[in-house]
């Protein structure tokens, strides 16, 4: 009898036991007596709610709570909507307490949209108190006389609350920097007038507002370093003379081909001539024949003719001996 009265009291305390543990699974009692303690009226019920809602309450409440005890009026509604939206409402919390401590004028609302737009507001407000140092790559630039200038700079920038939504990031400061660097180098006379006044580089790319349009403010522009690179112009002057140089052989190879093209072509027309010369003296024996035959031309005429040209030969061949004989200079007796 007394183990039959037992097993349905072990039962119902089974039962007793699951209930509970879903009811406190369900319904956050201890994070309702950890608000209440701490001073935020919150209802059981709201806590619920969100539960239905699919929104973690301690998400909620815990910022919550840090927020009234900074002094920030806060209620659930804006902080649900933020989570709901996929912000983290501890980060827009602590951004908030931080904005407040530093004296920063900074509401829910603008602290929400920036960390909707995805930047980082608590990093922003910290270096809105805290500037941050960006340091730009080595940026090569030639002055006037031909000489590469290499600088570094680093730029102190400070956060804009109100440009961060829609702002341009650090990669715009950097272009922006590097193009200043570029332009007061290229300005310069001379490489050592950039060296002499590194302070040039600063206050030109300060006086351009290269932060317009940025999400932060820049304090200042440092030159870290600036050193001296390359003779570019000389470098370029010895390019430009070799191009000049390989163009002017390019050109006096194209005349030494058009002059043996042109030595070639004179000596196929000599050829050309002698053949049509050897063709006509060709006609000769064939005119004379033809002039024996008709008549027009006697025997002893003939005989005349080759007489001459004999006699002609002949003295053709004493005219070249003579020229082949050197003439003897005689000694002179007066040495």
């Amino acid at each position: 009898m007394l183990e039959s009265g037992l097993i349905p009291l072990i039962f119902m305390v089974a039962v007793a036991i699951v209930v509970l543990s879903i009811f406190f699974s369900f319904v956050p009692v201890m994070l309702w007596i950890s608000a209440l303690a701490s001073g935020v009226r919150i209802g059981i019920i709201t806590l619920v709610a969100m539960r239905l809602r699919r929104v973690i309450p301690s998400r909620i409440v815990n910022p919550l709570i840090k927020a009234r005890k900074a002094g920030l009026e806060l209620d659930t509604n804006q902080l649900e909507s933020h989570y709901l939206a996929g912000g983290n409402v501890d980060r827009v919390v602590d951004a908030l307490v931080a904005a407040q401590r530093a004296d920063i004028p900074l509401g829910f609302e603008r602290a929400a949209a920036i960390d909707l737009a995805g930047r980082d507001v608590l990093q922003a407000v910290q270096m809105s108190v805290n500037p941050k140092v960006i340091e730009t790559p080595i940026v090569a630039a030639m002055a006037k006389n031909g000489i590469e200038v290499k600088a570094k700079a680093k730029v102190t920038v400070r956060a804009n609350i109100d440009r961060l939504v829609g702002g341009a990031g650090e990669e715009t400061i950097i272009a922006r920097v590097g193009e200043g660097i570029v332009t007061t180098i290229g300005s310069s006379e001379a490489h050592k007038d950039v060296l002499e006044n590194p302070d040039r580089i600063s206050q030109t790319v300060l006086n351009k507002g290269l932060d317009a349009g940025t999400a932060f403010e820049i304090l200042s522009i440092d030159i870290a370093d600036v050193d001296v690179g390359k003779n570019i112009g000389a470098q370029l002057q010895t390019d430009q003379a070799e191009a000049d140089k390989r163009i002017a052989q390019a050109k006096a190879e194209e005349r030494r081909a058009m002059a043996v093209a042109t030595e070639q072509e004179m000596k196929a027309r000599v050829e050309e001539m002698k053949a049509k010369v050897v063709e006509a003296e060709a006609q000769v024996p064939l005119a004379l024949s033809e002039a024996l035959k008709s008549g027009k031309m006697g025997v002893m005429d003939y005989y005349n003719l080759q007489n001459i040209s004999a006699d002609t030969q002949m003295r053709q061949s004493f005219g070249h001996a003579g020229e082949k004989q050197k003439p003897i200079t005689p000694p002179d007796d007066k040495k």
